[in-house]
Formats: structure tokens, sequence, C-alpha cells
């Protein structure tokens, strides 16, 4: 098992510690951590600069914020903001995220993540969720913001991630049928849900 060749794809409710949960599992199968160093890889892999991918994370709509940019899309070339579409931009991510899960052992957190190696072997689909007020308490403690600002941030949040991800994969994000195990990490708190997720993912590939 040690040596098994693993992608463990993390969905997540914002504030549900599903980040968290992902470099204890990264940790724990000696795999590589791809959360926002995804951006990096997918940035290097087109020539693009990281900051276009960054500014647009996870969101359906990807020009808006750079058109009126000067430079903001290139790193090293000189690109014509004709060349490039909101398909383009998750076609670069998912290059990246295919290239990366072919290499070696591998924890995704979001990002399409579950569809775009969907035809890959030995993957494990997570998905994270805890109710709103853990959510909200969780967002507040990381945020520095008022309950309030915690839940605007979430809900906000949540409605560009699912958007995102109903658009590209054609599925519901959040529901059950997308994934091989759904769990509620306010129940045993983020540690003991690592270890839970961990456990069913040794016997999943134990057959």
């Amino acid at each position: 098992m040690t040596n098994r060749h693993i992608i463990i794809n993390i969905g997540r409710q914002l504030g549900s510690g599903g980040h968290d949960i992902g470099r204890m599992l990264a940790l724990d199968f000696s795999a590589t951590y791809y959360d926002r160093e995804l951006l990096n890889l997918a940035a290097k892999e087109s020539g693009l600069s990281e900051r276009f991918f960054e500014q647009n994370d996870e969101h359906k709509s990807f020009l808006r914020s750079f058109l009126h940019i000067p430079n903001a899309l290139s790193a090293t070339a000189d690109y014509s903001r004709q060349s490039f579409s909101q398909d383009s931009f998750f076609q670069f991510q998912s290059d990246a995220i295919r290239k990366a899960a072919s290499q070696g052992s591998c924890v995704f957190v979001g990002r399409c993540a579950d569809y775009v190696l969907r035809d890959f072997d030995n993957v494990v689909n997570i998905f994270v969720t805890a109710p709103m007020s853990f959510r909200i308490g969780q967002v507040m403690a990381k945020q520095c913001i008022d309950e309030e600002a915690a839940r605007h941030f979430i809900e906000q949040g949540e409605s560009r991630r699912a958007a995102y991800y109903n658009y590209y994969t054609g599925k519901r994000w959040g529901a059950a049928e997308n994934y091989d195990l759904c769990i509620d990490a306010s129940i045993l708190g983020l540690q003991q849900t690592e270890q839970f997720i961990a456990h069913f993912i040794r016997k999943r590939f134990e057959k």
C-alpha cells in the first residue's frame, strides 16, 4: 500500500476543513499536495502569469478582471487577448492536473480534479462537509472577521465554486453520487476525520 500510486481528490464546503484534511492525507500517504500550488504549475505549463490564474481561481468567468491590466496575461511572451477563453484556461489547469497525477501519488483540493481524472486508475473522491455554524466559526478564526462577514464570505465563495464545477463537469457540486465518500468533519474533528478517511482509502485499495 505504501508504494501504491494513489490519487485523492478532495471536494469541500468552504470552511469545512477540507484544505487541512487534504494536507494531512498528503503526509499520511506520502503524496504531493496540490491546492493553490496547482496555479503555479498551470502557469508554468501554459507560459502565462500565475497572477492570471490566482485572480480567477475556481471562478466561472476568467477574463473580466484582466482585460484592463497590461501584461497580466503573459509571463514570458506577448499573448493577444483574443487567443484565450475561459475554456482555454480550464484546459491549461486540467493539463497540469493530469501531468501531476501521472507522475506520482497526489492529493488535489477542488478545481474539478475528480472530473479531470475520471479515467485514471487508483482514484478516490472525497467530499468534506460541515454545518454552517461550524464553517462560520472556522472562517471567522482564519479570516479574522465577524459572523456576518464570514457567512457572506461562505455564501459568495460557494456560489462561485458551484457554478465553476457545474459548468465544467455537467454534474452538481456537492452531490453525493459524485464521490466515494462524503463526510461531516464537525462530528469527529479534523484530525480524526482525516484518520477515518485514510482508513477508508486503505480499505478501498486493499481489493
